[in-house]
């Protein structure tokens, strides 16, 4: 089952217009999947004349509807207007924008567009008489009066050895475009990040274990970000539910030895490395196949897990190592220092679990520590807003 959770922008629909300029779609479809986005495709029937719909699949990873009348029981266009975080149309035609200000909805992409309280981006392609032509100006107009963004068409070549204002736009201005109107940057592009989150459990026998409260929000966090921010991620999650990220690869674990092994071998591709997973300092010399009586559940031999942290910070080289600290007591930030200095981290982030807090919540406070960074204290905020905090920080790390 594919989660979005915590709030993360991600969705785009990328509406085609019937122009010959819906070629150059294909370009910005690629160009949207490298910043982070994750898009589903719908073009108009006329639109098929230029770009079939396979293409539009085999370029978002994801199946295309074009038409209202498919799958009307999934009620399409209202699913994908509440999903959707901001739809872009490119090519925009002189048809489809006034189809668009007169509010029609007579057909999926623009049900969807009246469905949806989404940012509406509209990239206008056609001929120079077409676009200032009074009907058309007059649509553009009204459009951007209703807080639509409509961004300029190009001057140069048109088809038919045309040339003049109504060329489709680079796809680096339509990017630009789409980052503003979601206030952040693809700034992670090319960079891998691997991540911890959850928490490891140690068998004492099939029905009992050694483990702790940890959710795996938190990590689930920083992948999401970090995904959206363009970057290649790996997340290692100990005993969450069953999710799937798209554009994320997702190992699942259980036990602190699995997700060192996990960890590992992702570690020495890793730009970033960020460490929220809450490990079993300890586990069972011996786990039983039978479930233990109670009368016998006298005593546990344990063994220490494996410092994960430190065994990864061992092989440091370029990496930028984020590590967390779930503390308690009134030396709790003294400790979170001592670990940023063992375990060779440049930053790490110190919440105060004291009764249970924290653990299971989408919201964290704590203080972010580093070795050049003044001790910065989080008031309580989400665990995405810390995520983008903590990336921002590896960012200007890594220079």
């Amino acid at each position: 089952m594919s989660q979005h959770p915590l709030g993360v922008s991600r969705e785009v629909v990328l509406g085609i217009g019937g122009g010959i300029a819906a070629y150059k779609s294909c370009d910005l479809l690629r160009r949207l999947k490298d910043h982070g986005f994750l898009v589903s495709v719908i073009p108009t029937r006329s639109s098929l004349n230029f770009v079939g719909s396979a293409t539009w699949e085999a370029l978002s990873g994801r199946p295309v509807q074009t038409d209202l009348w498919n799958n009307v029981h999934e009620v399409p266009h209202i699913s994908m207007a509440k999903k959707a975080d901001a739809i872009v149309i490119a090519p925009a035609t002189a048809d489809l924008i006034a189809r668009i200000a007169c509010g029609r909805a007579d057909d999926l992409l623009t049900n969807v567009v009246i469905a949806s309280n989404a940012p509406i981006i509209l990239v206008p392609a056609m001929h120079t008489e077409m676009w200032l032509n009074e009907a058309t100006v007059a649509n553009v107009e009204a459009l951007r009066k209703r807080g639509v963004i409509v961004i300029d068409p190009a001057v140069g070549d048109l088809s038919s050895g045309d040339s003049g204002v109504g060329r489709y736009p680079e796809t680096k201005e339509i990017i630009d475009v789409v980052e503003n109107t979601f206030n952040r940057k693809a700034d992670l592009i090319g960079k891998k990040v691997l991540v911890s989150a959850g928490g490891t459990r140690e068998a004492i026998d099939p029905v009992r274990y050694i483990g702790n409260l940890s959710s795996g929000k938190q990590g689930i966090a920083v992948a999401l970000d970090a995904a959206a921010r363009g970057a290649i991620v790996t997340l290692v999650i100990a005993n969450a539910p069953e999710i799937s990220i798209e554009d994320v690869e997702v190992i699942h674990v259980v036990t602190a030895e699995q997700m060192l092994a996990a960890l590992d071998a992702n570690f020495d591709s890793a730009d970033v490395v960020v460490m929220t997973a809450a490990v079993a300092d300890v586990r069972p010399k011996l786990s039983a196949s039978q479930k233990i009586s109670k009368s016998d559940l006298t005593s546990i031999e344990l063994l220490h897990n494996p410092d994960i942290i430190g065994t990864l910070a061992s092989r440091k080289r370029h990496q930028v190592l984020i590590g967390f600290a779930a503390q308690t007591g009134a030396d709790r930030l003294s400790k979170a220092h001592e670990k940023l200095v063992s375990k060779h981290l440049d930053f790490l982030y110190m919440n105060d679990v004291s009764n249970g807090a924290i653990f299971g919540s989408d919201e964290t406070e704590g203080v972010i520590i580093g070795s050049s960074l003044e001790d910065l204290d989080i008031p309580m905020t989400s665990k995405a807003t810390l995520a983008r905090k903590l990336l921002t920080l590896a960012i200007d790390k890594l220079g």
